[in-house]
């Protein structure tokens, strides 16, 4: 054999390797798990590939009638002015997708709640001439509750129980999506307070939320600083209250992943949390007599903003309501916050700093101000899959889709170097955050849990479609969908 090998000639120099670039999406395949760096670059694509696919007014009858909802709509023509009877504004106040994206509950301030079914409003916008007439079969449940819907929640244990409350109302309505019946199913209560001199004091109820492995488990803020846990099984009452030794509102509460810590939001500025076990594991929630606890942390989130050195150069820190908070799902150490001139940040729950900022340009810049009119609490959401959170404008008619990657190379992170480009390769595109613009005012989002679709609320009272764009790969520059 070696008969048959030919030397190679000597070369003075070294003969240099052809260097390729690997293929990170065989790599992926190959391996079953994704390079951190190849989902940071589909964070930057996904991000610029959403636009408005599709818009419905809520143009609903029951028994034939109009609904309030669609009278006010109609009589203002589908602007954003006062409705009837001085009752509030008509618009989508809440709204959420179930955990697997089936169903899309959603409610107006004039209380109609409405259940659609998600492939049906997806694959409507599809089409390229709308139908004029009304389509009764866009939603599986529209009912008319007789009163204002400020919060709905999916049970998380039960699908098939929404829950609704108000910011004017000391209950808890729980609907059944399997009886069409404006009466609720169960009706959960508050204990009323008194005030120094004898007369009832009226509390309002902000948020709600679910635990996840038990369907009888429901919390839910009021207007008065306090956390009421209830036990369906054992009272219509709370068996437990979370305070935090002020009146002020709270208006968003959020458990962490393990569901052992809860945090809260108030209208003064301040953030909360809780230890739901009371040193047992759930212990607080083995207890079904009336107790109190108090915050295990409580902090103020103005003095979190001035220790950011950029920031505060800027411009003066000053203690602002705090509309939502909300635990990232990819990232659980991660707690957005939304504030109402329209900041939106994070906060690591593991040393409660602040680590990113987004600071819009404020509403009086542009000539609007939303203080004229009856407070709309603007509902964020994170995407499940990756770290990015969606919140309305609160300037301008579209949404912002914001970059909270948990690292220093985030557009929102307080320690962003815009002149130092830590992406080296030329083919991804300098990262940044995405405003998407929109045909009407959103209040509030909620995201699918598996296709990324943006849903999102107006003041308008309808529902709109934000996708990602869809287009023929032929188009170069424009092309993203595609490859994600």
């Amino acid at each position: 054999m070696d008969s048959f090998v030919v030397p190679l000639s000597p070369s003075i120099q070294n003969p240099k390797p052809l260097l390729r670039p690997r293929w990170r999406r065989l790599l992926v395949e190959l391996n079953g798990k994704s390079d951190p760096r190849y989902r940071r670059d589909l964070t930057s694509l996904l991000m610029k590939s959403y636009y408005q696919t599709g818009v419905f007014a809520h143009s609903y009858r029951i028994d034939g009638e109009p609904c309030a909802t669609h009278v006010s709509w109609f009589v203002s023509g589908g602007e954003e002015i006062s409705d009837l009877h001085n009752f509030g504004k008509h618009g989508v106040s809440c709204l959420e997708l179930d955990s697997k994206g089936v169903y899309l509950a959603s409610a107006t301030k004039l209380g109609c709640l409405t259940v659609h079914d998600f492939d049906t409003l997806y694959c409507q916008t599809t089409k390229f001439l709308p139908d004029p007439k009304e389509d009764e079969t866009k939603h599986l449940l529209h009912i008319n509750t007789g009163h204002q819907i400020d919060v709905v929640r999916w049970n998380i244990a039960n699908q098939d129980e929404v829950a609704c409350t108000s910011m004017r109302s000391s209950e808890v309505y729980i609907f059944d999506i399997g009886y069409v019946s404006s009466k609720p199913v169960e009706v959960l209560r508050i204990r009323s307070a008194v005030s120094i001199h004898g007369s009832g004091v009226h509390k309002g109820l902000s948020d709600v939320t679910f635990t996840l492995h038990d369907d009888s488990r429901l919390l839910a803020s009021d207007t008065h600083g306090v956390v009421n846990v209830w036990d369906r099984r054992s009272s219509e009452l709370p068996c437990l209250e979370l305070t935090t030794n002020s009146s002020s509102s709270l208006n968003s509460i959020q458990l962490d992943v393990a569901e052992q810590m809860i945090f809260g939001a108030s209208k003064n500025g301040m953030i909360y949390m809780w230890d739901l076990r009371g040193g047992r594991s759930s212990a607080a929630f083995q207890n079904h007599k009336e107790v109190c606890y108090s915050p295990m942390i409580s902090i103020k989130l103005a003095s979190m903003l001035d220790k950011i050195k950029s920031l505060k150069a800027q411009t003066s820190i000053v203690a602002k309501e705090i509309h939502s908070i909300d635990i990232n799902p990819y990232c659980p150490y991660q707690l957005a916050f939304h504030l109402d001139d329209g900041w939106s940040g994070v906060i690591d729950i593991t040393n409660f700093q602040v680590t990113h900022i987004h600071c819009p340009p404020p509403a009086w810049l542009d000539g609007s101000s939303d203080s004229v009119s009856p407070v709309y609490f603007r509902k964020p959401a994170w995407m499940s899959s990756y770290p990015i959170y969606v919140v309305g404008s609160s300037s301008s008619k579209g949404i912002n889709i914001l970059d909270f990657y948990p690292d220093s190379n985030s557009p929102c992170h307080v320690d962003y170097d815009d002149h130092k480009d830590n992406v080296q390769e030329e083919n991804i595109q300098h990262r940044q955050n995405r405003f998407v613009p929109t045909s009407e005012s959103v209040t509030a989002c909620s995201i699918h849990p598996l296709n990324g679709t943006i849903v999102a609320g107006t003041k308008q009272s309808s529902i709109m479609m934000i996708s990602e764009r869809r287009q023929s790969c032929k188009e170069e520059d424009n092309c993203v969908t595609e490859h994600i």
